[in-house]
């Protein structure tokens, strides 16, 4: 069985973060591990209070996943400080981690902000030139690249730009400001526009972290980065039309929408 490690926070609700990360991978055939960067207390509603891991723990836990059980594939989330920024840039070089995808956390989809603006700084210099891909919502690209995003075109002169600092595929993710959906990936000097299905859905908790952990995944199963995201692509589209619907703010979306069986019940 191929393998995917989760460098995140935790998310006390189970919509986000590891938790999120961990039901996206095994829901696409993969073995999840995590190392935990922060507790949050947090839900449907908000960010209510983060404690984060000191940097000495992080890194023994990314030792001992590394040393035993060697990932296929790395997904990074919310780090909310520069010196968890260097444990992890340093760990990943150490063991030569391979399809690292980055996703860039700094505002929660409730608007809640999880980075400081220091660790910015140590996130573009340190993490970022690690990646294989960069999974960018618009308020994120316009970070990284220093530029307004208002339009398709935007979008892709950003994520060209971005991919050209730091050498890596971008994938710059519309959601509901550009484009509905639509996601646009900058991969080796070219362009290419992934069209979302419209889903009526108010539900998006962890949609970030879910799209580039199921993209992670599929890196780990062995697809071409192409083929990672339009099948994680299509498996959000399946979790949001599930239409699952906890909480009173912007709930969880269905991560194991495609597990029925003797065990799980309709």
């Amino acid at each position: 069985m191929k393998t995917a490690l989760t460098i995140a926070g935790s998310d006390s609700s189970g919509g986000a973060g590891i938790q999120a990360d961990i039901k996206t991978m095994t829901a696409n055939g993969v073995y999840a591990m995590s190392a935990v960067t922060a507790l949050t207390a947090q839900n449907t509603t908000g960010v209510y209070g983060i404690l984060e891991s000191t940097p000495e723990f992080l890194a023994n836990q990314l030792d001992c996943v590394f040393t035993d059980i060697f990932p296929d594939a790395v997904k990074t989330g919310m780090v909310s400080s520069t010196a968890l920024i260097q444990v992890i840039a340093d760990k990943l070089k150490q063991y030569g981690a391979k399809n690292i995808v980055v996703d860039p956390v700094m505002v929660a989809t409730s608007g809640s902000r999880l980075i400081s603006e220091e660790a910015v700084e140590a996130l573009k210099e340190q993490l970022l030139p690690l990646a294989t891909l960069l999974t960018p919502n618009i308020p994120e690209a316009q970070v990284l690249s220093g530029m307004t995003i208002t339009t398709a075109e935007d979008m892709e002169r950003a994520a060209q730009a971005i991919s050209e600092t730091y050498g890596c595929a971008v994938l710059c993710k519309g959601g509901h400001q550009i484009h509905d959906a639509d996601d646009l990936l900058w991969r080796d000097g070219k362009s290419t526009w992934f069209r979302g299905r419209r889903i009526d859905n108010p539900n998006t908790h962890g949609t970030g972290c879910t799209l580039s952990s199921a993209i992670a995944s599929n890196l780990a199963k062995g697809y071409d980065l192409t083929q990672a995201v339009e099948r994680s692509k299509a498996y959000i589209s399946g979790a949001l039309a599930a239409m699952l619907d906890l909480g009173a703010g912007s709930g969880p979306m269905d991560h194991l929408f495609a597990l029925r069986g003797e065990f799980v019940d309709d």
